[in-house]
Order: structure tokens, then C-alpha cells, then sequence
């Protein structure tokens, strides 16, 4: 068994959510809130002076409906809206994505199985149910995105997302480690898929460390092999600051 290093209230914690909180679902709505993560949760941001994000590729409004009545600072669509007070801004300009959503539309109106998701800054095609047809969802989209300005496409589990030009994970946490509570702490990022990696990028270069959520390649230094696991760490840390808790077997 290995551990996780120690959580402690002088850390500033940050948490994708889907297959990092929650075990990934079918579909985006059909994710499943596991009894007691939303007190933890709670305590935990108190605990750490309000230090607690969720940096997700998720909508503000998803987050907000999954984890009520707690209302955490976020920074959602991968870094392209920001919540750190009451009021969500926008990091970027959105950019054009009509060609984009044309044509994931015009897919998933073809081919059973695919579901897309409009965002303020970004469309996605999931194929988690129709995961056969990833080469030829990711070429198509690909053919739009290329012809446009300041637009790429990022690849997840069973996702692909067109998005603004350099928006992603890492740099949203960076801007939060400017502003308080945040700042003068040590960063502590958990994910899980290849869209986190930024993340972990980010908190190491800190000086913080980055946990790995599953399976799969990783930049970052520690991993825990389920969302239940994390879920234990997270509650032992609300309860007990003094002692890590024990994870599946990691790297």
C-alpha cells in the first residue's frame, strides 16, 4: 500500500471532478454524487481558509447542480470562466464556434450514440457510447477546427472539445495562486484523464504536487487508482489532519 503525502490547512487544493470526485457516467448527467462528498467538501474549503477550487471542463451550472447547495470557487470549461468571489467572468473571449457545433451536430444526428454538449467557450462530442466511431468523430471535427482562428481541439476520455487557443487547466490554476486565499500556499492538484495534465504541470512547477486519479501515463508525482480512494483521502484529511490515509496500490 502506498500513501499519499499528507494534506495539511497550509495547502491550496485543487479538484477536476468527473473521474476524480465522481466515477465517469455514460453520459455528462448520469454522474452519481457519492454520499458525504459534499459535507467533506465543505469542511475541507472552511479547514483550508476557502483555498478549495474545482478546475473542471465541466460548466459552471453542471458543477453547481452536482455539489448544492455548495457554491466552491471554480474555475470551469477548462479554464475558460472563473469564479473565485460570487460572480463567475469570463477568462477569454469565446471564440466562433458554429462550424464546430454544425458539424458535431450534424454527426450526432447521424450516428447513434453521440452526444453533444454546447458550452459558453467550447463544444464537445462525446463517443463514450459509440466509442468506435472516435477516428472518424476526431477527423471531422479536426477538418473545422484548423480553418479556424484561436480555436484547438482537446482530446479526453471519450470526449473531444474544441476550445480556445491556449485556455486549459494549468494556466487557471496558476491565476488563482495570484489572488487570496490561494496565494503564498502550496498547490495541490488531483485529475484524472490527459486534460489534467496541465494541471499537474502547473503545481509542480510551484513547487506543489500533482495526484493521478486511475491508470494511464502521468507527469505527476503521486497516484491513487480510484475516485473512492480519493474520496477516503479527502474525508480522512476533514477529520484528522495529522495522519494520511492509506490508498490503492499506486506507482
Amino acid at each position: 500500500m502506498r500513501l499519499l503525502p499528507l494534506l495539511t490547512p497550509a495547502h491550496a487544493l485543487f479538484l477536476d471532478f468527473d473521474g476524480t470526485l465522481t466515477e465517469l457516467a455514460p453520459r455528462p448527467d448520469a454522474v452519481r454524487i457519492a454520499s458525504g462528498l459534499v459535507p467533506t467538501l465543505a469542511a475541507l474549503h472552511d479547514q483550508l481558509g476557502g483555498a478549495l477550487a474545482i478546475v473542471t471542463g465541466r460548466p459552471e451550472a453542471d458543477i453547481d447542480g452536482f455539489l448544492a447547495p455548495l457554491r466552491l470557487p471554480l474555475a470551469s470549461e477548462h479554464g475558460a470562466q472563473y469564479r473565485l468571489g460570487d460572480t463567475a467572468v469570463p477568462a477569454v473571449t469565446p471564440p466562433d464556434l458554429e462550424p464546430v457545433l454544425r458539424m458535431a451536430e450534424g454527426l450526432a444526428a447521424q450516428y447513434p450514440g453521440l452526444l453533444v454538449e454546447r458550452k459558453r467557450a467550447s463544444v464537445a462530442l462525446h463517443y463514450r457510447l459509440a466509442p468506435h466511431l472516435e477516428a472518424l468523430c476526431h477527423d471531422a471535427l479536426a477538418s473545422v477546427v484548423r480553418h479556424l482562428d484561436g480555436v484547438e481541439l482537446l482530446r479526453g476520455k471519450c470526449v473531444l472539445e474544441a476550445k480556445p487557443r491556449g485556455v486549459h487547466k494549468g494556466q487557471a490554476i496558476l491565476d488563482f495562486m495570484t489572488q487570496p486565499p490561494f496565494a503564498g500556499r502550496m498547490p495541490v492538484f488531483v485529475g484524472d484523464d490527459v486534460t489534467d495534465e496541465a494541471g499537474f504541470a502547473a503545481v509542480q512547477a510551484l513547487g506543489g504536487w500533482g495526484i493521478k486519479v486511475g491508470e494511464g501515463p502521468t507527469m505527476a508525482q503521486h497516484r491513487c487508482m480510484t475516485p473512492a480512494a480519493l474520496r477516503g483521502w479527502l474525508s480522512a484529511a476533514r477529520t484528522q489532519w495529522g495522519s494520511p490515509a492509506p490508498l490503492a496500490p499506486g506507482r
